[in-house]
């Protein structure tokens, strides 16, 4: 098919004599002009292989589905996997508001058309905050990895000093973007990452290796809470005292559907908390439903070094009527450019919108029952899988949805179990056995609201079978 003749209905500005108005416009006369900068020895020479185009909509929509028919899904199997990107349920009501036009198609979800979305923002952050028991919150930037390196990055700012402190047993994703984003964001100044080791027994922070790394140049002690293993960290309120005796930042990642039944890291000292909102009313999306939050206390210490925006309520000239609009813009590089602290790209605002509405439609008292009925859930899943023979629960620790799953007098491996649960339908654990070879043939076992007696059942009745 010649693609010179060829109207394709979703390549915009595809017809012929469109394309021969805007070359005209621009005085070119052909379309390979405009790449004139690209060296020709780089250019690809010759055609890509491509299929033949599906030019009508029924044809590509039939096509699609055949593709999206291959990928095994969680409608379908039961799902046992987080390690990050749990499953949870999402009402109804907040893929209605998140979908509406005026929300989705916007750049960036952001505020140019403000079709009320500066209230939703303020709402998000004030909904945020409230749960999180701090005063500031801006809105999402990408992910709770890139929270975490930017929550570092302000410490180093806030005490001038170039260490961080990580736990051993972090979250190896977001390990990964600290350590890029660290090195990339500021290469004039070196910060140095050390990890914590973590206990074996317990799989909680070592404290007395915390004590040992904790000098004049840390800049932060960070922890998660619940830990990337669910390990509930019991001794956060010890560990944000030796932090701030040593002058650093006390920083935790936490899960915030689990703050109805766990208290918030303000309330134990954490002077600034990051995480993940994939929780809070968003769907798994191929791992793309994430946004990542970072709050404080109101202070302008920490205010100043935000680098998203913000947004506030006011009163306006009308007696009664609040506005709502950006404030303190000019502490970011939207306003200060190249001279800003930390660069702020396209981001995850269209999130704040089914948070807001999942916050909303929770309250306190949702919230605290969902965190009853997860707790509640993988309690009984971890009670049923350490009753099978060979299987042993790695740690005794209290734990969030998440729990560590020993394998090891099987005689199998991680993959080889999961492979075989695949073939009865189901997502069995996070293979740990890469990342944390410590923990031998051990997988992370996710269980949350969506998970029923039924399933959990299933899952031990496979597992009984596959290991005998």
């Amino acid at each position: 098919m010649d693609s010179k003749k060829t109207v394709y209905p979703y390549i915009p500005n595809s017809a012929p004599d469109v394309q021969a108005e805007m070359m005209a416009e621009v005085g070119i006369s052909d379309v390979m002009e405009l790449y004139e900068e690209i060296p020709e020895a780089i250019r690809y020479q010759g055609a890509l292989n491509l299929p033949e185009a599906i030019p009508d909509e029924q044809g590509i929509k039939r096509h699609i589905e055949r593709i999206l028919s291959k990928n095994k899904n969680c409608n379908e199997f039961s799902n046992f996997m987080g390690a990050g990107c749990a499953q949870h349920y999402v009402p109804a009501v907040c893929d209605e508001i998140a979908s509406r036009g005026e929300l989705l198609t916007t750049y960036g979800a952001e505020t140019w058309a403000d079709h009320g979305k500066y209230q939703i923002f303020f709402e998000y952050q004030s909904l945020m905050a409230e749960l999180l028991d701090m005063s500031f919150l801006t809105v999402p930037c990408h992910c709770g990895g890139q929270a975490s390196a930017t929550g570092l990055r302000m410490a180093c700012r806030i005490t001038g000093r170039n260490k961080v402190l990580l736990p051993h047993t972090m979250n190896r994703q977001n390990l990964a973007l600290v350590r890029n984003y660290m090195k990339m964001i500021d290469p004039d100044q070196e910060i140095k990452i050390e990890l914590v080791a973590c206990r074996s027994d317990t799989g909680m922070l070592d404290l007395e290796d915390l004590k040992s790394r904790l000098d004049q140049d840390t800049a932060a002690v960070y922890i998660e809470n619940p830990t990337f293993l669910g390990i509930i960290e019991t001794q956060g309120e010890e560990i944000g005292k030796l932090a701030k005796a040593a002058g650093a930042e006390f920083i935790v990642y936490t899960d915030p559907i689990s703050l109805g039944v766990l208290e918030a890291p303000a309330n134990y000292g954490a002077t600034i908390c990051v995480g993940d909102l994939h929780g809070l009313g968003l769907h798994l999306n191929f791992g793309g439903g994430q946004a990542g939050f970072i709050a404080s206390h109101d202070d302008m210490r920490y205010i100043t070094e935000f680098k998203e925006l913000v947004d506030g309520m006011v009163e306006t000239t009308v007696p009664g009527e609040q506005g709502y609009s950006v404030v303190l813009i000019e502490r970011t590089h939207y306003a200060m450019r190249e001279n800003g602290k930390e660069f702020t790209g396209t981001q995850n605002n269209l999130w704040t919108a089914p948070v807001a509405v999942y916050l909303s439609l929770m309250g306190p008292k949702g919230m605290e029952e969902i965190g009853h009925t997860i707790m509640t859930n993988a309690k009984y899943a971890a009670k049923k899988l350490a009753g099978i023979p060979g299987v042993s629960l790695r740690f005794p620790s209290v734990f969030f949805k998440e729990f560590v799953v020993n394998f090891d007098k099987t005689g199998k491996t991680v993959e080889e179990i999961n492979q075989q649960l695949l073939s009865r339908q189901i997502f069995g654990g996070v293979d740990l056995s890469r990342d944390y070879p410590e923990l031998g043939q051990s997988a992370l076992y996710c269980v949350t609201e969506t998970a029923d007696k039924e399933s959990i059942d299933r899952l031990a009745g496979a597992l009984q079978a596959i290991l005998n």
